[in-house]
């Protein structure tokens, strides 16, 4: 893999979480380094448990406590070493310049709010002055929503599982962030709305200039929407390298495990 000569957006160095009592801890996550560069999608890959979500809610110090804890390790965003700043520094610091989309959007949003309102609280908060309405009807177009003054009216259970991602999505760019956190965007999605979603995230990158951190086990997602994969297991990385190089010839056993996982359409000769 080339050297990268920039400086990375995000420099995550010797990150360890752990959980449970301090005399004798789950080691959640145990000395974990990658990096995410200005503009590209990093694929952070494993099963459930590996430490991948948690290791991601460390970026902006949102590990739950006191059931867990950052006992190690540093995080580097552009120049701010997160874990040394205050709660007012990380509230500018959330949402604002790093935004999150978590997994099963009909949890995530609040039944008893519209859409609108629900992507309008973070204007409200980030951006004062900006006209909300306008903005969020801007939002919501451009994530693909056909009717976005409509769809702003709507509450969560009167939109489909696709379109509560999409407004997801809208709500994590309300703000303009430098780096957006996918944590399984795609789960509970029939495939065709899968490609949907990759496809506008991908969209959203080049449009935006947007770097962003795509959390999945599934190795074939990422094959095609990933410019770097980290392989995690454990609560360790395994393997991580460019996507084609790590898919074409992988070097972990875990990694071969994980690609023997995805699901083909021929049968193997």
């Amino acid at each position: 893999m080339t050297e990268r000569t920039d400086k990375p957006l995000v420099d995550v160095q010797g990150l360890q979480i752990h959980f449970g009592s301090v005399s004798n801890p789950v080691r959640a996550v145990d000395g974990v380094d990658f990096q995410i560069f200005s503009g590209e999608i990093v694929a952070l890959v494993g099963e459930s448990g590996s430490g991948k979500s948690i290791s991601a809610l460390a970026l902006a110090k949102l590990v739950p406590e006191p059931a867990g804890r950052i006992v190690g390790g540093s995080v580097n965003f552009q120049g701010l070493e997160v874990f040394d700043l205050d709660n007012s520094e990380l509230r500018k610091l959330r949402g604002a310049r790093i935004a999150y989309i978590f997994q099963e959007p009909a949890t995530s949003l609040n039944p008893v709010y519209t859409v609108g309102w629900q992507i309008g609280e973070a204007i409200r908060l980030h951006r004062k002055g900006v006209p909300i309405k306008a903005e969020v009807e801007k939002l919501l177009a451009s994530v693909g929503l056909p009717d976005p003054a409509r769809a702003a009216k709507a509450y969560p259970h009167e939109l489909s599982g696709g379109m509560q991602q999409r407004v997801m999505i809208a709500m994590a760019l309300a703000c303009d962030p430098e780096l957006l956190v996918a944590d399984e965007p795609t789960t509970a999605l029939d495939v065709t709305v899968q490609k949907q979603i990759l496809d506008l995230l991908i969209e959203l990158r080049k449009t935006r200039g947007l770097s962003i951190l795509l959390i999945t086990h599934n190795l074939g997602i990422v094959a095609n929407t990933a410019d770097r994969v980290y392989v995690m297991n454990g609560g360790k990385i395994v393997e991580s390298g460019e996507t084609k190089t790590v898919l074409r010839t992988p070097h972990h056993e875990y990694t071969r495990k994980l690609l023997k996982a995805v699901p083909r359409l021929r049968k193997e000769t």
